[in-house]
């Protein structure tokens, strides 16, 4: 704690005039908590990305709330709040779908006889429950932008650090020395570089330089953590953004080593795929469409379980089987960095299988193929793939207009067999209507059954 003890500290206090920040854009739910700590005699601020976000004139979807009431004590005035967490004391005041997360100031003190809880772990913060004041809370933070505070009492914002700066210079900075702070959480390199990435702001040299040195302590980082920190990479609408400042701050290969291997190798088709794949996705989430893991994972792993299974088949092996072995290895190696779910890796695995079936232009396999639950989202995943050749282009485009066809249509133009490679692929065409035979009239006396 060392390096946190060491940080400085400068208040300065800018009243509403002096600041952008309005009740107006802060949500009901926290207002609420807010007016009732701070009518029951507590301290209560509203604290970290939301004052930030704020000041920068967005709209913030967390509230996060610190004060000096101790949890119990948060609980004691709520009904509604739940207290969570072993490693991070924290009361959870719920409204409707909105939760309220209230935070106790944490303190820096290590003295014997000072309440709460810390225990450290080679220089991890393994548990930290010891309470302290509001200038300590500050610089417990990890970022100077993230450790402002909006004050009910008389709507001002208390900037300890130097963070309205920062927001003004358009840097992060973190609070105290920057390789003790990602040795106690490894996770705060990733938040540079989420941050960076959202904010369109730059990581101060002093903050980026041991990322090289301590980027292998992520391999210590609980994986559904990490599971955790890449849905706010890569979901929240600045994905592309994230996946580049991971690869410029060399910290891609510790979360996803395979993505980084494959890129290594100059697959330029991959990048191509991955780079459109993310902005899609971020296009989506502006626009408020759902987005899903399964299909962000397939495209990130995609180099690598391609490039397995045709090892594999070279190598004689079925082509069902090599993608299906494929598929498995490299979710298994990926599930040990990031805990990807068991209902997303289902997903993946279906994608990727359904690849090769797109080149199977035959009427039963077609129909079969364009039934799959999987189908659409494998579709899409296929014409992401259009950069890896010519004849995959070709491929994408007779499927698009193969959907747009009826189904008498579509099956009269479609062989009952294979009859075109995959570089090869003839246009489906609107079958000539065919010609209704009359039936004959049954001749007098005759039933016309046998």
């Amino acid at each position: 704690m060392q390096a946190v003890n060491d940080a400085k500290l400068a208040l300065r206090i800018f009243p509403r005039e002096q600041h952008t920040i309005s009740r107006k854009n802060i949500s009901k739910a926290a207002l609420r908590v807010l007016y009732r700590l701070n009518e029951a005699g507590y301290d209560a601020y509203l604290v970290g990305g939301a004052v930030r976000d704020l000041l920068l004139g967005g709209h913030p979807k967390d509230f996060d709330v610190a004060t000096n009431a101790t949890p119990d004590e948060v609980k004691k005035l709520f009904r509604n709040c739940r207290l969570i967490g072993r490693r991070f004391r924290l009361a959870h005041v719920v409204y409707g779908n909105e939760i309220i997360e209230v935070a106790t100031f944490r303190g820096t003190s290590e003295e014997e006889g000072v309440e709460g809880d810390r225990h450290i772990v080679d220089g991890r913060i393994v548990r930290d429950n010891v309470w302290g004041s509001i200038e300590e809370d500050a610089i417990r933070r990890d970022f100077r932008v993230n450790a402002m505070y909006y004050d009910i009492s008389d709507f001002s914002v208390r900037d300890y650090v130097g963070g309205m700066q920062d927001l003004k210079d358009r840097v992060l900075h973190l609070i105290g020395d920057p390789a003790t702070r990602y040795r106690e959480d490894p996770v705060r390199m990733l938040r540079a570089a989420r941050l960076a990435a959202k904010l369109d702001f730059h990581i101060d040299p002093s903050g980026s330089a041991p990322f090289a040195e301590l980027g292998p302590l992520l391999s210590g980082v609980a994986p559904a953590r990490l599971f955790d920190e890449s849905l706010k990479m890569f979901l929240a609408g600045h994905g592309r953004k994230s996946f580049r400042m991971l690869e410029e701050c060399g910290l891609l290969k510790y979360m996803f080593p395979a993505t980084a291997r494959a890129l290594k190798r100059g697959d330029v088709a991959l990048r191509s795929l991955i780079e459109r794949g993310l902005e899609n996705t971020d296009a989506r989430v502006v626009e408020g469409k759902s987005v899903t893991p399964a299909f962000l994972f397939a495209v990130l792993l995609w180099g690598e379980v391609r490039d397995l299974a045709h090892t594999w088949i070279t190598h004689g092996k079925d082509a069902n089987e090599a993608w299906a072995r494929a598929a498995v290895h490299v979710v298994a190696e990926q599930c040990q960095r990031v805990a990807i779910p068991r209902r997303f890796t289902i997903t993946m695995e279906e994608i990727w299988s359904l690849q090769p079936r797109f080149e199977q232009i035959q009427r039963k396999k077609v129909f079969r193929l364009l039934a799959h639950p999987r189908f659409r989202a494998a579709f899409d995943f296929l014409l992401l793939r259009e950069a890896e050749s010519p004849a995959i282009g070709e491929l994408g485009r007779w499927w698009e207009h193969a959907q747009q066809l009826p189904h008498e249509t579509l099956a009269a133009a479609l062989p009952l067999h294979q009859a075109n490679a995959a570089g090869d692929i003839e246009p489906v065409r609107a079958a000539a209507p065919r010609k209704r035979k009359r039936r004959r009239k049954p001749a007098a006396g005759k039933s016309g059954t046998a």
